[in-house]
């Protein structure tokens, strides 16, 4: 059937996640940094989620689509509480939405170790390829594992670097090839580090980068660092 259903500008989204919340059939998702429709018979075509884009990158047009299914959209399509949320105020949630900020300074005694993280979000499936920390960045790819494991983290390998984290072993690594071939691709990174752990399978993660530069054309060594699984660097 041709119906109203909504429609995401993928240029002009930056992953903010302001429309989530706002969508309470569910029909938006952050997918690699954008939002995405999951599936037109999640979506109602009434734009619930209009006017919560700063980016103006959501509006509703008229195409083929399956019909609007009620029941799988969490069965609260007109219903009392869809009318509640929409009339209450909801914060978004602001896994994607890119910030940069500056790391805290020195610690002034032994005892604290303060955070050296200079932007968000830092997890390969939700960075933007084009993120502004990525531009002349020396680019620390950490498993996520290493941060727990290694205690003097922040100050000795996250000090200065743009960081990213990702798990070659739980996460669906199918994209991690393609996205860290554009982020190479795409911006002057100016050194790359890669924090694994001693076991296997953080291998993969290596592998990921070492392709990804090859297939982004650029030329550059890879510093690798390893931490064992009692969490001694090596």
């Amino acid at each position: 059937m041709k119906r109203k259903i909504v429609q995401i500008d993928q240029d002009k989204c930056n992953g903010c996640g302001e429309c989530i919340p706002n969508c309470v059939e569910g029909a938006l998702k952050i997918v690699d940094g954008k939002a995405r429709l999951v599936g037109d018979k999640y979506c109602d075509g009434l734009g619930a989620c209009l006017g919560h884009c700063p980016q103006d990158a959501i509006r509703v047009i008229e195409r083929e689509a399956v019909g609007f299914d009620e029941n799988i959209a969490g069965a609260i399509h007109e219903s009392p509480l869809r009318e509640k949320i929409n009339n209450s105020p909801i914060c978004a949630c602001p896994g994607s939405q890119i910030r940069q900020q500056r790391p805290s300074p020195a610690a002034s005694n032994d005892t604290t170790v303060n955070s050296q993280l200079s932007h968000w979000p830092i997890q390969l499936h939700l960075v933007p390829v084009n993120a502004p920390f990525f531009q002349n960045a020396d680019l620390l790819i950490a498993a996520s594992c290493v941060p727990f494991s290694y205690g003097d983290f922040h100050n000795v390998m996250l000090a200065g670097r743009s960081l990213i984290i990702a798990c070659p072993k739980l996460d669906k690594t199918e994209p991690y090839l393609e996205k860290l071939t554009e982020i190479f691709r795409q911006n002057d990174i100016k050194s790359v580090t890669v924090a694994i752990m001693e076991v296997p399978c953080c291998q993969g993660l290596l592998r990921l980068v070492r392709q990804a530069l090859k297939d982004s054309g650029k030329r550059m060594s890879i510093t690798v660092e390893t931490i064992t699984v009692k969490g001694e660097r090596l």
